[in-house]
């Protein structure tokens, strides 16, 4: 198997003992991107739909570093601390994905790092 470290620097670095992203084949997998600013490792401020955003920012930019963009999504997992927030979710998907839309799930937890509320991962096929 050859797996390749996919980096970007528009995109929050990793915090833990990981890879932004891993390329092997034609498939990518993105590491969970959480609402940080990628300059300043920080939670983007303002409200869930500015957060849910920085989330899909970061998953996009390390999605262009291993050469494609959200539309090469198959698979996206993301990750709520309130389910209320679905319908936001759905919203703000609509500004950064194309039909047909990827296969995803949405699983409610109790917690994410660093406190903060959405989380997502994702699977490219290039």
């Amino acid at each position: 198997m050859n797996k390749e470290a996919v980096h970007s620097d528009q995109a929050p670095a990793a915090i833990g003992t990981y890879s932004q992203a891993i390329k092997t084949g034609n498939l990518v997998f993105l590491s969970g991107q959480i609402p940080l600013d990628p300059a300043t490792m920080e939670t983007v401020s303002g409200d869930f739909e500015a957060r849910a955003r920085q989330v899909f920012d970061n998953l996009a930019a390390v999605a262009k570093a291993a050469g494609g963009d959200l539309n090469d999504v198959v698979k996206l997992t993301v990750f709520l601390t309130d389910l209320g927030n679905f319908a936001t979710v759905n919203k703000v998907m609509e500004d950064y994905f194309a039909q047909p839309f990827p296969a995803r799930a949405a699983v409610g937890v109790a917690s994410l790092p660093k406190g903060v509320d959405v989380e997502a991962d994702a699977i490219l096929a290039l």
